[in-house]
């Protein structure tokens, strides 16, 4: 799900840029950088990975990624246990903690935060299924929970928000979502979804209170009342965002349990400890890289990505740097579970019928060449949809148009009708603001032009790059998505025709086949039998290629050593809490 926006006020950027930082290094204060505005704090609405960052600083879920324990699964949270699974897998019923209380907030009377109830649960999924929401996050529980879908149809028959809350429709009783008591919560499926327990930690899943909604209305996306273990303290929207320790916040610990070698790196050094360790959290946007590393480099940021221009800077084929070695930096390697791509709309006229074009397309586009200029050389040339690390990921599995061959494109053009690239019009690539997205566009328009395929680049905000997907309002757009979750079906779902904007499938891709198989494999456990329906739906998206595959990538991160307990987690959004700054 998973990026860039608007630049700060001249004087303030002056300031960032000579390093002239006003606010000294702190204990247990931390200051990070994001690439992008933050779109909104709503987690209905909050379907990128920036807005995620700064959500999950203050709103949790029932369950929440376990840090440092691999591979990946979830433990409570907001849950006092795992949940008890019957009925063959259809029916989930979790306790609540009975001690957690939301944010003292003025939404609530007395400016109190009251206690986190069964009922917070019940009304955040009503209230994400609600389609004047107008929610990327619709597909986590479409056609999951019974009568759920039902909710959602009696939704659209009414007035648009915020003029109506219609607190009627949140009474109304949902067959498969209800609380048996102030802590129990029972979800009945439609069928078994090995993968559930999953989607239920996932920021569209976060408990807020009904109060903050009601109170703030459309400004509830700038006021976040959660219970996690910061709260907003300020928002100067392209510059910075700060939060600060929640006193409220009693029920989270550092883990005691991780992988061989977490003891010796000095990852279980806090081990049981209550969180958050951190004071205050600052985060700073920056829309050019260049701005961001220089004050890495100067010691005003904690944390900071490698611009692609200065990669050589800092890593050599030994390692990192004896320089920044000596500033006390230190290098963080990850493989993403993600997947980066060029998506074609399949509603557009140009494309909606021409598979050989869009086959032609990604013949000429040179992925080596965009892997090694701006990914720093590091990532998997992507084959399928399914990355490495997951079941179903085969790094022997070839998608045929997957290789850089201009010729065999130039051939598949002609046999098209299209020699040379006669008769196509100029083609549109969307993309988002910044130098690094401008000149990966720049390279694909390059690529195109040298088959006869005239294409221009689009750049544009943020925020105003997700409303055009949500509309469909482009022809090719640059793209990515990280795992919300390890399983396969959280990728092979980008391209589920029901999934189709506003949800996750920007290709507005559809396929009976590929749909077909998509359903069967989507209540399966990992089975031999799965991974056939996989393999399957792979050689489906290869032929019809909805998609311009480009790759699976690799992090690489560096922080300064006063920062304790990092551990890159493909998952897990910018966990704070876990963070000591000395």
């Amino acid at each position: 799900m998973k990026s860039r926006i608007s630049f700060p006020p001249l004087a303030v950027s002056l300031a960032l840029l000579c390093g002239c930082n006003p606010y000294p290094h702190q204990k247990n204060v931390y200051r990070g950088a994001l690439s992008s505005n933050l779109k909104t704090f709503d987690p209905a609405q909050a379907s990128d990975s920036y807005s995620n960052q700064c959500q999950f600083q203050i709103f949790e879920c029932l369950y929440e990624y376990k840090y440092l324990a691999r591979p990946y699964d979830v433990q409570p949270c907001l849950a006092s246990s795992l949940p008890e699974v019957g009925d063959s897998g259809r029916t989930y019923t979790i306790h609540l903690r009975s001690d957690v209380e939301f944010q003292d907030d003025k939404c609530f009377p007395g400016g109190k935060g009251r206690r986190v109830t069964a009922q917070d649960f019940i009304y955040s999924v009503k209230r994400m299924t609600d389609v004047r929401t107008q929610t990327f996050g619709w597909w986590i529980f479409d056609g999951k929970v019974r009568g759920l879908d039902a909710f959602r149809e009696a939704s659209e028959q009414l007035p648009p928000l915020p003029d109506s809350m219609h607190p009627a429709l949140y009474d109304r009783e949902v067959e498969g979502l209800r609380a048996l008591d102030d802590t129990t919560v029972q979800i009945e499926l439609t069928r078994p979804y090995p993968y559930f327990k999953y989607i239920l930690a996932m920021p569209y899943a976060a408990i807020i209170p009904h109060e903050a909604v009601e109170f703030y209305g459309e400004e509830f996306m700038n006021h976040p009342v959660g219970t996690g273990p910061f709260v907003l303290k300020e928002w100067r929207r392209g510059l910075r965002l700060v939060f600060e320790r929640n006193p409220k916040y009693h029920h989270g610990f550092y883990p005691t349990q991780g992988e061989p070698g977490d003891s010796a790196a000095g990852l279980l050094a806090d081990a049981g400890k209550p969180l958050p360790f951190l004071d205050r959290a600052e985060f700073y946007i920056y829309e050019e890289t260049q701005p961001m590393w220089l004050n890495f480099l100067r010691g005003n940021l904690d944390r900071s990505g490698i611009p692609k221009d200065n990669y050589s800077q800092a890593i050599t084929a030994q390692g990192l740097r004896p320089d920044l070695v000596q500033k006390g930096i230190q290098a963080h390697r990850m493989q993403e579970l993600d997947i980066s791509y060029i998506c074609f709309n399949m509603d557009d006229s140009v494309f909606a019928r021409d598979r050989k074009l869009r086959q032609a397309m990604q013949l000429a586009y040179d992925v080596e060449t965009v892997i090694e200029r701006f990914y720093n050389g590091l990532g998997i040339r992507a084959q399928s949809p399914v990355p490495p690390g997951l079941f179903g990921y085969d790094s022997t599995f070839r998608d045929p148009y997957c290789r850089f061959d201009p010729g065999a494109a130039r051939k598949l053009l002609a046999e098209d009708g299209h020699p040379g690239g006669a008769g196509l019009p100029e083609l549109s690539y969307l993309t988002v603001a910044g130098t690094d997205a401008r000149q990966r566009g720049e390279h694909f328009v390059q690529n195109m032009a040298d088959i006869g395929v005239r294409v221009k680049v689009e750049s544009c905000t943020w925020p105003e790059y997700l409303e055009r997907l949500r509309r469909k309002k482009f022809q090719l757009v640059g793209s990515s998505w990280s795992a919300d979750y390890p399983d396969p079906e959280n990728f092979l779902q980008l391209l589920y025709g029901p999934n189709a904007p506003p949800g996750e499938n920007n290709a507005s891709y559809s396929n009976p086949e590929y749909d077909s198989l998509y359903r069967r494999m989507a209540v399966m456990s990992d089975s031999p039998e799965r991974l056939s329906i996989i393999q399957r739906m792979k050689s489906i998206v290869a032929e019809d290629c909805p998609w311009i595959l480009i790759s699976h990538r690799t992090t690489e991160i560096l922080a300064y050593d006063r920062v304790h307990n990092i551990k890159s987690h493909p998952i897990l959004e910018a966990p704070l809490k876990y963070y000591r700054v000395d």
